[in-house]
């Protein structure tokens, strides 16, 4: 993955085959993911890279994320249940997502039309990272799949690591397995997974 900012609008984020290739997703959205760029640097947001993509920053805090894909682009906002999305465009980043956290494009000229309310979005994503404000922890539990269950009763080091991650890493396994229709397909993943559980990462994560 890249490490420089610029390196992400010349040459992709680095995570496929694509990058630094005309065929890379960012190229083909360069302008649009340029207009959110200004937008973002206008604001006077601070501008770095992690994740291998875009991101802006203030008050040390994650304000929000540019990423491209083959069929759009977008921008995604950090502590997006703050907000409180008058204009009804923010969407769901997928099915198991809770909260809605993303503005999608599909033609660069549309961030020229919604610009107004992207910046309305960003200036009330900067007043609640300024005043150091946070959503609301709201604990969920979650159900482990049995195989998970059994794997962590019969593993200590395992359990003990699975239950330092952090609840969305947590649930990132849990949805994984839950995908698998087969108890051996649970199984096997479970043993593919007990390195990165031990070394702290989620399902997701490489």
């Amino acid at each position: 993955m890249i490490t420089e900012v610029e390196d992400f609008f010349t040459k992709g984020c680095g995570r496929c085959s694509r990058f630094a290739t005309k065929d890379c997703s960012v190229q083909l959205w360069r302008d649009g993911l340029a207009g959110l760029r200004q937008i973002c640097n206008d604001l006077g947001l601070t501008e770095t890279v992690k994740w291998g993509h875009p991101c802006y920053m203030l008050a040390g805090r994650n304000i929000v994320l540019l990423a491209a894909f083959r069929d759009d682009f977008r921008i995604s906002f950090f502590n997006a249940s703050l907000l409180k999305d008058p204009e009804a465009i923010l969407e769901k980043n997928g099915p198991n997502t809770r909260t809605a956290s993303v503005i999608r494009f599909t033609d660069a000229a549309q961030v020229d039309e919604i610009e107004p309310v992207i910046r309305l979005y960003l200036q009330e994503a900067m007043r609640y990272a300024e005043a150091g404000i946070k959503p609301e922890n709201v604990a969920s539990e979650l159900e482990l799949p049995p195989e998970l269950s059994d794997a962590l009763d019969s593993d200590p080091e395992l359990a003990e690591a699975f239950h330092a991650l952090t609840p969305g890493r947590q649930k990132s396994y849990v949805i994984n397995l839950n995908s698998a229709k087969k108890p051996e397909t649970r199984r096997s993943r479970i043993t593919g997974f007990r390195d990165k559980i031990i070394a702290g990462k989620g399902a997701l994560d490489r």
